[in-house]
């Protein structure tokens, strides 16, 4: 393998700027006339959230006035590079970097960002992020520029076997969510190597785990089946991280009976199904609309006292039609759960039923003499609009007692849009505004906290149990 260090490759020579053919073939347009206008930043889900600097700074990337100029490109991101602190500058890079990006056009420009950064005095040398800028060029199939910076990971690396193989385990990783089968094939060539090769224990298990998540994130469990097998031909006992891996991996492909089995062989290794594994289920069943088993695996859990969890909440509700119908419409959705109940389907009454007789909505409550707090921070949409109407038969049950601690504050925490798809655009504040809106409520917008809404614990009493 070639021998090339950071500094002799020049990376500020390696701004790169697509041709129109190449961007084109990726499905885009970017020097054509799609880009009159300046494009509004939205986040998907999954995104590496953007700081409102970053935020404006992929706003102006996007705009007219650089579409065909290349250097006046790379002249704004180095200008943008000198002028921005280190956590702006990696968050827009980490964005970019995302297989989750909605800037797929944009992404093109990570390399020359991150050539900028390289020449920044507080620039560190971190082999995490160097696989996951060789994935996305392996996607973009610019393997010319990804084979050089391999070239100088290894370099780094090679002389140390456990950070060598966990830059290739990140590798993998990342080539594989890229969904970049050459450059995630390449990796395990290489894993596979080290794996017969070292005497560490540590190492091969290291390199074990990545070949059987890349190959669950590629879409093949039953090829990452078997490699748990080859584990154990090694001595190697697997755990539960690749047995969480391949269900999810069967779950996403909808083939139940294989995520079933694989469920029953946890159980039988001895391996308890937590939380985290019984909402890789739900969201299988949840993405193949497959509501009725995602009720009985609700009742199943209830049965041996897993705990549900926020992200329980979102993968379940995100997944009942109805629910998600409804909030289409705020001016007329229902706003107490016995009321949402009347428009449900039974597969759908079953689950929310579940879900309201569990612990989470005492979880986000806080309850003392100085403050009643909802916190809504980690919901989705859906969620917050199911634990709002339960919060509010909470607190009417805790108001009508009179012993009941009447605190001095009443405060919901809704957020204020810095993780929403479009910053600064919450949806679940508007949510929270129409719903108080609508019941009278006299919780106002927080002046000191614009993604909280408070009022007077007495007044807020007087409202609820009028």
């Amino acid at each position: 393998m070639m021998m090339i260090s950071i500094c002799s490759i020049g990376l500020q020579r390696f701004l790169f700027t697509p041709s129109p053919q190449q961007l084109t073939s990726q499905g885009i347009c970017y020097w054509g006339e799609e880009l009159r206008t300046p494009m509004q930043v939205r986040c998907k889900a999954g995104a590496v959230p953007l700081m409102k600097q970053s935020h404006k700074f992929l706003s102006s990337l996007s705009s007219p006035a650089l579409a065909g100029d290349p250097s006046a490109t790379n002249r704004h991101i180095k200008k943008f590079v000198a002028a921005s602190p280190k956590s702006v500058s990696l968050n827009v890079l980490s964005h970019l970097l995302s297989p989750h990006t909605s800037l797929p056009h944009l992404s093109f420009f990570a390399l020359s960002l991150y050539s900028e950064i390289t020449e920044a005095s507080w620039f560190d040398w971190n082999p995490k992020l160097i696989a996951e800028l060789v994935a996305l060029l392996n996607k973009q199939e610019r393997f010319h520029e990804s084979e050089t910076l391999l070239s100088t990971a290894a370099s780094n690396l090679k002389s140390n076997e456990r950070d060598f193989t966990l830059f290739l385990c990140n590798l993998a990783e990342s080539n594989s969510k890229q969904r970049s089968a050459q450059g995630f094939n390449q990796a395990c060539v290489r894993l596979r190597e080290i794996s017969q090769r070292t005497s560490s224990v540590y190492v091969k298990t290291q390199a074990y785990k990545s070949m059987v998540s890349g190959l669950c994130n590629m879409d093949q469990p039953n090829d990452a089946e078997t490699v748990i097998e080859e584990m154990r031909i090694e001595k190697l006992k697997p755990g539960v991280f690749e047995y969480k891996s391949v269900l999810y991996g069967y779950g996403r492909l909808g083939l139940f009976d294989d995520m079933n089995k694989i469920l029953h062989r946890m159980e039988t290794e001895g391996y308890r199904v937590d939380t985290v594994c019984s909402n890789m289920v739900l969201s299988s069943y949840g993405a193949h609309d497959a509501l009725s088993q995602m009720g009985s695996w609700l009742q199943k859990l209830k049965d041996f006292n897993v705990p549900l969890s926020l992200r329980t909440y979102n993968t379940v509700l995100n997944s009942c039609p109805t629910v998600t119908s409804l909030l289409k419409d705020l001016n007329s959705c229902p706003l107490s759960v016995s009321e949402l109940l009347t428009f449900l389907n039974e597969d759908e009454v079953i689950l929310v039923r579940v879900l309201t007789q569990s612990s989470v909505l005492d979880e986000a409550m806080e309850w003392s003499s100085l403050e009643g707090k909802l916190d809504l921070h980690g919901m989705h949409l859906s969620s917050s609009y199911l634990i709002m109407m339960q919060w509010m038969d909470e607190i009417k049950a805790r108001f009508s007692d009179e012993k009941c601690v009447v605190p001095a504050e009443i405060v919901v925490v809704s957020g204020s849009g810095k993780h929403s798809s479009v910053r600064g655009e919450s949806p679940v504040k508007a949510l929270v505004k129409k719903m108080m809106v609508r019941t009278g409520s006299p919780m106002r917008i927080d002046r000191k906290n614009v993604g909280s809404f408070i009022a007077k614990g007495k007044t807020v009493k007087e409202w609820i149990c009028q």
